[in-house]
């Protein structure tokens, strides 16, 4: 069983996640069709092994990934600032820890942890050098910080967020890629895919990602898809 979340002292400004706190059944089925044969998962082991590993899942928002990431590594800690999805984190199986924390402020011992994992949480620069800190904190000599951010050129889902008013604040990339580059990380683009066992659970998720001017027409073009081809840029750093 995970343990009990602790909610301690977190500034509230974070940036909170209305999708997958406000309806966290259908970010749910996000997740579950994300990356369904592993290539992003195989790209992060790459380049940051955890198996018997410390790993943080740092943003962990409801836990999604905690157990799969628990099946390897010798120990899982999760982070997150939001206290409404903290019980859903902490409810999933396989033993991580769930902590009240943010990037800025980690509840963790210095150099604790062998492998970060900041995915889709953290990763609009510029303004994250005190987050990116803490991360160089806690990981011990040689870990590594891996961030998972959206390709902004390639794949379906990377059209839709071009015409989205959503996504506008995202910019093209160029701002985030040049931000991790003047701070030593790699760069490397996956591309994937999410594939849904049911029309309607796409529908839900595009609905939840998009306003209905962008995802209406993809949908009503697109009468049999099941799913849309996905780019993912990952950022790593070592210590």
């Amino acid at each position: 069983m995970s343990d009990k979340p602790l909610v301690g002292q977190v500034p509230d400004d974070f940036t909170r996640s209305p999708n997958q706190a406000d309806h966290p059944a259908v970010y749910e089925l996000e997740n579950a069709a994300m990356d369904p044969d592993g290539v992003l998962l195989d790209a992060m082991r790459e380049l940051a092994p955890w198996a018997g590993r410390t790993l943080l899942d740092l943003g962990c928002g409801s836990g999604y990934w905690l157990p799969g990431y628990a099946a390897e590594a010798a120990t899982v800690v999760g982070v997150e600032p939001d206290p409404s999805l903290l019980p859903l984190a902490a409810a999933r199986p396989g033993g991580a820890r769930v902590l009240h924390g943010s990037a800025e402020h980690l509840p963790l011992p210095d150099d604790s942890v062998d492998v970060v994992h900041a995915r889709f949480a953290y990763f609009f620069p510029p303004g994250c050098d005190a987050g990116l800190a803490e991360v160089r904190r806690v990981l011990r000599p040689g870990g590594r910080l891996v961030v998972v951010d959206n390709d902004h050129h390639h794949g379906e889902f990377a059209q839709l967020l071009a015409i989205s008013p959503w996504a506008a604040y995202q910019g093209n990339g160029a701002a985030t890629a040049q931000w991790w580059a003047e701070r030593g990380a790699v760069r490397r683009e996956v591309m994937s895919e999410w594939r849904f066992a049911r029309r309607d659970d796409l529908e839900a998720v595009l609905r939840l990602e998009f306003p209905a001017d962008v995802a209406e027409p993809w949908l009503r073009s697109r009468p049999d898809a099941l799913g849309l081809t996905y780019g993912y840029v990952l950022f790593t750093v070592e210590v």
